[in-house]
């Protein structure tokens, strides 16, 4: 046992068989153990060295263990470790106007929690209570989280009926079809909710003339427009926040994953226009806000502005579409940025596990079992994209 606290020194198969004996099962696990990760590369406890273009579920936005997110949590540890939202905070507040800082206009204010999850369960929260409605509408094969709340608005898979019966009041539409929305929609709906590019149900990416009918719509109505960018954002499609591709701005936007670049945060940007009815005890959070988080918010935002990564994000996406649409088996793409999905002749999965024995971390979509799905930290350079590239070909066959 090491003499440093949860520094272990465990070998590869002694961990798995450890957390397999003692652990809860959550997800199939890849074969590995990693223990260490620098920019879009990670270690297993046999020194194996992977290139990660899974990221985690894409949390690794800024690249693993970057420099300066671990210097601004070694810094504020020394400092101080949490203290609730009972006080204020001087890292809390800069956490704030960083991330109001990347926001659409007219939308200044932040709940700041822990999860995706529990950013989708304020926002759904916050839609009935400050529109005094209960229907919230979301699309076919989206996914919002697993909390029962979040879990009523996902419509992917076998999620639903495996908890039933869960919140009512939560109903769904076809993706891309504005006029089931319309039909959807009356004087008791709170929100409509959705994820630009569905990343768990295939990679399915909504256009813009869709994006803004729905603004169209909930504003004729009346009701909420809310974004789950808990995986677009912010930044992996090559702009803060999906909305500011097309000129649409929601009035919620909800964000996790790679927000703290490895920490675990979450956190729901809202409109002024409905954050002003927001009142003293109508949501709370013990955790959300910490100190580690709120620093992890800071150096993630600064890091993306200051290193160009939006357009990096841009970019490698592109290259990655021109290097693999020259492959045989590729039939096409979805997504956009960094968060990207191949479209191939056989399935995902196959082709996933054929290159993590070339050393390559990717990822399936239980929404369409041939899409090969892409997250890939927002640092990726020229010799990543060139080894992911190499790889593909092998496997494909080219």
């Amino acid at each position: 046992m090491s003499a440093v606290p949860g520094v272990t020194g465990l070998g590869g198969e002694e961990a798995r068989a450890l957390e397999a004996r003692h652990g809860i099962a959550t997800y199939a696990q890849f074969p590995l153990t990693i223990v260490r990760g620098a920019g879009c590369w990670v270690w297993d406890a046999d020194g194996r060295r992977l290139l990660d273009f899974y990221g985690g579920h894409a949390v690794a936005l800024t690249g693993h263990c970057h420099p300066r997110v671990v210097a601004s949590l070694r810094a504020q540890a020394g400092r101080l470790l949490f203290y609730s939202n009972a006080v204020s905070s001087d890292v809390r507040a800069a956490a704030l106007r960083d991330l109001a800082g990347t926001a659409p206009a007219g939308m200044s204010r932040s709940f700041l929690c822990n999860s995706g999850a529990e950013a989708n369960e304020a926002a759904i929260k916050m839609a009935r209570r400050t529109s005094g409605r209960r229907k919230v509408v979301s699309l076919e094969g989206g996914f919002h989280g697993r909390t029962m709340g979040a879990l009523s608005a996902t419509h992917l898979g076998h999620y639903r009926s495996d908890y039933a019966p869960l919140v009512p009041d939560h109903v769904f539409a076809p993706f891309g079809d504005l006029d089931a929305v319309r039909a959807l929609l009356d004087d008791d709906t709170a929100s409509v909710m959705l994820e630009p590019i569905q990343s768990m149900g295939g990679m399915r990416t909504a256009d813009a003339t869709y994006l803004r009918g729905l603004r169209e719509l909930c504003d004729e109505h009346g009701a909420l427009l809310h974004f789950d960018e808990v995986q677009t954002g912010p930044g992996r499609t090559g702009a803060w926040w999906y909305g500011d591709h097309c000129g649409v701005a929601p009035d919620l936007i909800s964000t996790a994953k790679g927000l703290g670049s490895g920490v675990p945060v979450g956190a729901l940007l809202v409109a002024d226009r409905v954050s002003e009815k927001i009142a003293l005890g109508d949501q709370g959070t013990t955790f959300g806000g910490g100190m580690l988080a709120s620093v992890a918010i800071s150096a993630t935002i600064a890091i993306i502005r200051e290193e160009g990564l939006l357009e990096n994000a841009t970019r490698r996406g592109r290259e990655i579409r021109e290097g693999a649409g020259a492959l045989p088996g590729v039939t096409g793409f979805r997504g956009r940025g960094l968060l990207l999905g191949i479209v191939l002749e056989r399935p995902a999965k196959d082709v996933a596990a054929m290159l993590r024995e070339k050393n390559v971390l990717t990822g399936a979509t239980p929404g369409d079992p041939h899409v090969l799905r892409l997250l890939a930290p927002l640092v990726a350079g020229d010799a990543e994209v060139g080894a992911f590239l190499t790889a593909l070909a092998e496997v494909l066959g080219a």
